[in-house]
């Protein structure tokens, strides 16, 4: 059983550590091309929070953005690899966070090309949030190894 489980949890993590590899060797200088993809969303959500609170609001980087996704992805798939609750709360926080930013179907219409798209992988998150959510909740849940008390020898009495 214990292959198996680090069997499955490997499995789970390289799509969060081979995404994360890749954005690594395509960062650059610019940030790669994560950053072109989320710098028109980043924009709009800064400048809807500049709508509603004013000047206080500080300027999101984009490159930030990408190297905390890296690193969140990254870390955090090493660890869930060897069945740290940790590694999970990380892919928890990224999936979170970058879900709503990245796949936002929200935003077209049902006709759009996009919408559908966007939808299904919306969803294909939302069920890896899900598998996650599951382990933390195993982990909590599962008893630890008890280590039984030995017996003391007793003495033949004759």
């Amino acid at each position: 059983m214990g292959f198996f489980s680090f069997f499955g949890r490997l499995l789970f993590a390289s799509l969060f550590i081979l995404s994360a590899w890749q954005m690594f060797n395509d960062f650059g200088d610019d940030g790669g091309p994560a950053a072109k993809e989320l710098a028109p969303k980043i924009s709009s959500i800064q400048r809807n929070l500049v709508a509603k609170f004013g000047d206080v609001v500080p300027k999101f980087d984009v490159k930030h953005v990408v190297l905390s996704s890296m690193a969140l992805k990254g870390v955090g798939g090493i660890l869930f690899v060897f069945g740290s609750t940790t590694g999970a709360y990380l892919l928890t926080y990224h999936l979170l966070l970058m879900t709503p930013l990245l796949h936002d179907f929200y935003n077209y219409e049902m006709d759009d090309s996009r919408f559908h798209s966007l939808l299904a992988d919306f969803i294909q998150n939302l069920a890896l949030f899900g598998a996650l959510l599951y382990f933390i909740g195993m982990k909590s849940v599962a008893p630890r190894k008890l280590v039984k008390k030995k017996q003391p020898i007793k003495t033949k009495t004759t």
